[in-house]
């Protein structure tokens, strides 16, 4: 076998921080500077140990730098404490802090207030995080994946009412970083994104991967503790084969007599010399393993690959590389002597599938081997086959992992509705969709919807899902939140849902409240239908909260709209305004002054002369001018006179007032008489209601059960 190629990747080591405040340590080093520095400068031991040769110790806090040395801030930053530190002990001190850090220490202090969260992207004990929350002025969180970021916005609903600003470690994954702005954008619209993965880091990641894919196996320089080398292992090891190594001798323990191929590449913090021990150490390595290659072994490996092609079976899983393109076949190797063809209806599933168009030339493809053909040395393979076989490796984790999915609905049919995962059809049960039983599921067809699978048979291809399990927990999630947050005094928004004698019970999202029908209008009705009808929405607040009961009373009526706050303002003693007549008594009249305030005018205050019945004057439905005599609040009565009006057209003889007066005194028994009577029939009509009005409205009915 011919030794394999070596591929360096042209981003392999020292990235601009990294090497800039390496450069500044030694720079100070070779002006005999007595140096040190908080924490190791870079992650990479090769260069600590040269370090501390040179005599430039590390300490892991300000109080163990002594006195008259120069600190070198390291490229990942400090906190902002420990700078405070620094200048409290008056000590020197070189900023070598990578200038991307610093643009993000920028962007923290000027973005962050009280009132904003800050979510950070990356490793929380790394010291550039520790240093991006310190200079924070709210709270801040860190997550590793974007799976811990949805977990973060689970536990803290709070985050809905808040600013929040997103930032990523230099080093942290570009991959991950493209979920994460995904999930963001969807959940938080106004949320502000900043990209602040070092474009260094995104260009070595991306070349990588790009190597990784390219060859048999890779080899990543660094340091192990290195968080950017850790992730460029964790971005290769995806595709092939992946080996870390600190040191070029560690590159013995490994045999790489099995690879056509191998990639190089290095984390930002290794330095260019060994990186070119690590290549001399390699090509020794593949010198010696091709030398000790016998004829033997070559023809050996020829027997052996006939076994292993006879020993094929149906359904194996193989890579092929795309060759050709026809318009019935696909012809792709194997890595074998058999020429491989996909015929054309077993590269996909979906019809409208075009090869010509998805693939070209040197395309890596997964097949499943159907037949072999020894006499003419061809391979039939079936793409349509293993892309099936992986679908429904993934509906078996999926619904081991409890995994909640997202799918349109493509059809209704007896019985339920088939929603499609991945090419495979899973049908999900009428009675599992949520919708009631006599509901016509079609309704169902092209909507979105949030799914878990429930139960799987590969051997018959059958997967069954549930619509109503996902709903269940949202709907349980929803109402746990809105029992820990909701508080008297809140404003809220809901539908009428349903109108009894006595109230007007409103959806609030999943729960319940009541509005009796004394806190739905200042002025007296006779059914909640005056005011509200069903579907509407309404805007209510929270008068009483219980939540052990898990029962609201609602308020509807505003504070603002109180006739009688109304009449205070707008309507002082000696206010001459228009009145309507809306009964009579043998005492006087009573007459609306505004909406939901009535007014008495007393027999002796409706004519300037003595009359014997207010109706010789007065008919309902009149509208006359009055005068505002008298405003009792804690009453809640108002007097009112046409009298007073007329006085100050013409004058009243003694006689007259005389006689006035004293039909003031004998008639005084019948305002009070019919003040009581009509207090009664008020307090007889509140009885004849269902119930007590303080017991009604906390009345709360839950959502019935599913």
């Amino acid at each position: 076998m011919a030794k394999p190629t070596v591929t360096l990747a042209k981003t392999a080591g020292f990235c601009f921080g990294v090497d800039r405040a390496v450069k500044m340590l030694y720079a100070l080093i070779d002006q005999h500077e007595t140096v040190c520095t908080l924490g190791p400068i870079i992650h990479n031991p090769q260069v600590i140990e040269d370090l501390e040769k040179r005599g430039v110790h590390s300490y892991e806090s300000v109080a163990d730098v002594p006195q008259g040395t120069t600190v070198v801030i390291r490229a990942h930053g400090v906190t902002r404490q420990v700078l405070s530190e620094l200048e409290e002990e008056k000590l020197a001190f070189v900023d070598a802090t990578c200038p991307y850090v610093m643009k993000i220490h920028r962007i923290v202090e000027a973005e962050t207030t009280p009132e904003t969260i800050l979510l950070i992207a990356g490793d929380e004990t790394h010291p550039e995080v520790q240093g991006f929350r310190s200079r924070s002025k709210g709270a801040s969180y860190v997550f590793r994946s974007a799976d811990e970021l949805m977990i973060l916005f689970e536990n803290h609903p709070e985050f809905s009412d808040k600013e929040l600003i997103l930032v990523e470690q230099t080093t942290f994954s570009v991959n991950e970083q493209k979920k994460i702005f995904e999930n963001l954008k969807k959940l938080y619209t106004n949320a502000k994104i900043f990209d602040t993965i070092c474009k260094a880091t995104q260009n070595r990641q991306q070349e990588a991967e790009s190597l990784a894919k390219a060859n048999d196996c890779m080899i990543v320089v660094g340091g192990r503790f290195s968080s950017n080398t850790v992730k460029l292992k964790t971005v290769c090891e995806r595709h092939t084969p992946t080996v870390l190594v600190e040191r070029a001798e560690e590159l013995h323990d490994y045999n790489f007599s099995a690879y056509h191929s191998i990639g190089v590449t290095a984390g930002a913090s290794t330095p260019a010399g060994i990186i070119k021990e690590v290549l001399s150490t390699m090509s020794e390595i593949l010198n010696e393993q091709e030398t000790n290659e016998t004829i033997n072994e070559e023809l050996n490996w020829e027997a052996a690959l006939e076994e292993n092609l006879k020993a094929m079976s149906s359904d194996q899983e193989v890579t092929g590389v795309v060759v050709g393109i026809a318009p019935n076949e696909i012809q792709v190797d194997i890595g074998r002597k058999y020429a491989g063809f996909v015929p054309i209806e077993e590269y996909s599933n979906d019809p409208s599938a075009d090869p010509q168009a998805e693939l070209k030339i040197g395309d890596e493809i997964k097949l499943i081997i159907m037949k072999t053909n020894d006499s003419e040395g061809t391979m039939m393979l079936s793409k349509r086959r293993y892309d099936a076989k992986a679908a429904w490796d993934d509906i078996v984790a999926y619904k081991e992992n409890e995994d909640v999915l997202e799918g349109t609905i493509a059809d209704a049919v007896k019985g339920g509705v088939l929603v499609y995962v991945k090419g495979v059809r899973v049908f999900i049960p009428g009675s599992l969709t949520g919708l009631p039983r006599e509901a016509d599921l079609s309704e169902l067809v092209k909507q979105t919807v949030k799914f878990r699978i429930i139960d799987v048979d590969k051997q018959k291809k059958r997967a069954v899902g549930s619509i109503r399990s996902v709903a269940r927990e949202e709907r349980k999630a929803q109402l746990e939140a809105f029992w820990a947050n909701i508080e008297e005094g809140q404003e809220i928004t809901g539908t009428v849902k349903s109108l009894t004698s006595y109230g007007a019970f409103v959806d609030l999202g999943g729960v319940d409240g009541m509005i009796h029908i004394s806190e739905l209008s200042w002025k007296r009705i006779k059914h909640p239908s005056e005011i509200v009808k069903e579907g509407d929405t309404v805007q209510v607040y929270v008068k009483a909260v219980d939540k052990e009961n898990k029962r609201i009373s609602l308020g509807y009526k505003r504070a603002e709209d109180n006739p009688w706050e109304i009449l205070k303002k707008s309507y002082p003693v000696g206010t001459v305004c228009e009145a309507k007549v809306v009964g009579l008594t043998t005492f006087g009249a009573f007459a609306n002054v505004i909406d939901g305030i009535d007014g008495l005018i007393h027999i002796s205050q409706i004519a300037d002369r003595r009359i014997e019945s207010p109706k010789e004057v007065l008919h309902v439905g009149d509208v006359v001018n009055v005068k505002i005599t008298d405003i009792d609040f804690e009453k809640k009565r108002v007097s009112l006179s046409i009298r007073a009006l007329l006085e100050q057209e013409s004058s009243i003889d003694a006689e007259d007032l005389i006689e006035a007066e004293e039909a003031d005194e004998a008639d005084a028994e019948y305002i009070e008489a019919a003040e009581e009577a009509v207090a009664d029939a008020i307090v007889d009509e509140a009885q004849a209601a269902p119930a007590e009005p303080a017991e009604e409205a906390a009345e709360v009915f839950e959502a019935p059960a599913e």
